[in-house]
């Protein structure tokens, strides 16, 4: 079967779709710095599928892996996560993925001390390293030094971090704001919980916590709250289910148990 290239395109950016949750997680209230992590643990391996679906019918289109194991940063003790996607084989002659991303977290805070972002998506090359000065509000990067708000996360660390996040705290359409620091900027956003119900995939059967995050438009995303995410309501809060419209077609993204 033959797909027209921008479809193509598309799915092959599909895998990259958990490495750049900052449009779901991130913290900037006061109340958040410095949460206290209960979700993670050195040698925790999260698998994902990525499929892309177009009137009705699905193409597995890459996978992407979540690794954390405890680690050392400048005398410190950290967590080191590695997200990892990439496209498969079929796909690599129209449009070839190989990205990783990673982040080292303070064990006490889980806020992020150093980044690095090293993607490889078609002819596009992008590579940055970013140092947080939590303490100072600054961002060194490849790129330059930059201020940022208190408590702010990169892509990575904020998928550990908002695993963190009492929801039951929150009532049934509430936001929760979130700071995101991407590409040298800071992006204000919010999730929106929706509560809580049962949710059946090939993995089980699960009680999850729904929400929608409010996404920064872009080349994949359309602006708004499109996207809905499913993470389990227990100890853990691993996302399982990841729904959203894009441009063309729509993505499905499954947790591998």
């Amino acid at each position: 079967m033959h797909f027209p290239v921008h479809r193509i395109k598309t799915s092959a950016c599909l895998v990259l779709f958990l490495l750049q949750m900052q449009n779901v997680f991130c913290q900037t209230n006061s109340e958040f710095c410095g949460i206290k992590n209960k979700t993670t643990f050195s040698g925790e391996v999260l698998d994902y599928k990525v499929y892309y679906t177009l009137a009705g019918a699905y193409f597995s289109a890459g996978e992407a892996t979540f690794s954390n194991t405890l680690s050392e940063l400048n005398h410190q003790p950290v967590y080191h996560v590695i997200g990892s996607g990439k496209t498969y084989k079929n796909y690599d002659w129209f449009f070839k993925v190989r990205d990783v991303y990673e982040s080292y977290l303070d064990t006490a805070t889980m806020l992020p001390l150093k980044f690095t972002r090293n993607v490889s998506e078609g002819k596009n090359r992008i590579y940055n390293n970013v140092q947080f000065n939590q303490k100072q509000g600054t961002a060194l990067s490849t790129n330059g030094l930059f201020d940022i708000p208190p408590c702010v996360q990169d892509v990575l660390s904020a998928i550990y971090y908002a695993r963190n996040i009492d929801f039951n705290t929150y009532k049934i359409g509430d936001k929760i704001p979130l700071t995101l620091f991407l590409d040298d900027e800071v992006h204000p956003i919010y999730i929106r919980y929706l509560g809580k119900q049962k949710l059946s995939t090939s993995s089980g059967v699960y009680n999850v916590i729904k929400f929608r995050p409010m996404l920064i438009e872009g080349t994949l995303f359309k602006g708004g709250e499109k996207m809905t995410v499913y993470v389990t309501d227990d100890e853990r809060k691993i996302p399982i289910l990841i729904e959203t419209p894009i441009l063309v077609g729509s993505v499905k993204v499954y947790w591998v148990k």
